[in-house]
């Protein structure tokens, strides 16, 4: 119960503004205020903090005026969309200022501190490492299966721009994540077990499994891989790479010396995924069998 109470009125801008309140700001406006006793243990005469409710407060914040960064991607005529800078609370300053408020015995007001956090991936970056084409491998599938195609196409699209740096290893569960009706995916046919199923998400495994061919074609480290239980149509026998998210995961490192970009994308029936890197990169391709169009 201490989380509703910290959110109802501590957060409540409408709440009284006693005379030895502190009033906290955001852009200059009025955002909330709290006092001295909101986060004391009672029955103490010293104003010991409660640290619990102190950090639910904090996180609370942040999930309301903090701002994640984005990072630079290509479009897709492959023009160079800026990143852009996020913010989250900068909680030592926050603190120090709570402190400073706590021990003194007036009203106090003062400005939410924030601190900037940069993308991982700025335009810069991105213009360096878009330049050689170094892994690529296409598939088709069935554009007339509006199920498979839209589960196809929100898989394509989580890995689309995704920059994997040197030393980085990929996991493409960790950077899909679970596939749910509430992030649009539908039930299509699955293989458990060697025989054919439904289930959400049906369909992506081919998006992990050309994925893995360009990998593969780019020379990169493959860590996990996993095949289905039979022969799937749209990849070479033993070219696939089968994913669940409390399964298999198909994973690869990057040991070049350079960033890789992921390109993904899908044009009418054909599912391409393309791997780019540095001009200055060495790196040393594999010759991978085509898929059966």
């Amino acid at each position: 119960m201490i989380l509703p109470w910290i959110f109802g009125v501590v957060l409540a801008v409408q709440q009284i503004n006693s005379p030895d309140s502190l009033i906290i700001t955001k852009d200059g406006q009025d955002v909330t205020y709290i006092n001295r006793m909101d986060f004391s243990f009672p029955y103490t005469d010293l104003p010991i903090i409660d640290s619990k409710k102190y950090n639910l407060f904090l996180d609370q914040l942040d999930k309301q005026y903090s701002l994640e960064p984005e990072n630079a991607s290509l479009d897709q005529s492959g023009n160079i969309q800026s990143e852009r800078v996020g913010y989250r609370i900068h909680r030592h300053a926050f603190t120090e200022q709570f402190y400073a408020y706590l021990f003194s015995d007036k009203q106090e007001k003062f400005e939410i501190p924030m601190l900037p956090v940069y993308p991982k991936v700025d335009s810069e970056l991105l213009g360096n490492i878009h330049s050689i084409r170094i892994g690529r491998y296409v598939t088709s599938f069935n554009s007339h299966n509006k199920k498979r195609s839209t589960n196809i196409q929100l898989a394509t699209k989580a890995i689309n721009n995704y920059v994997v740096f040197p030393g980085e290893a990929f996991s493409f569960n960790k950077v899909v994540g679970k596939r749910t009706a509430a992030k649009g995916y539908l039930r299509a046919p699955v293989i458990v077990r060697g025989e054919f199923a439904e289930d959400i998400g049906g369909g992506i495994c081919q998006v992990s499994s050309t994925l893995f061919n360009a990998v593969d074609n780019a020379g990169l480290k493959i860590i996990q891989r996993f095949s289905h239980s039979r022969k799937v149509p749209y990849i070479p026998p033993g070219r696939d790479a089968t994913v669940s998210w409390y399964g298999p995961d198909f994973e690869f490192k990057n040991l070049y010396n350079q960033p890789v970009l992921i390109r993904a994308r899908t044009l009418g029936n054909l599912l391409i995924i393309t791997l780019y890197s540095s001009d200055t990169l060495e790196y040393l391709p594999r010759k991978i069998p085509p898929a059966p169009y």
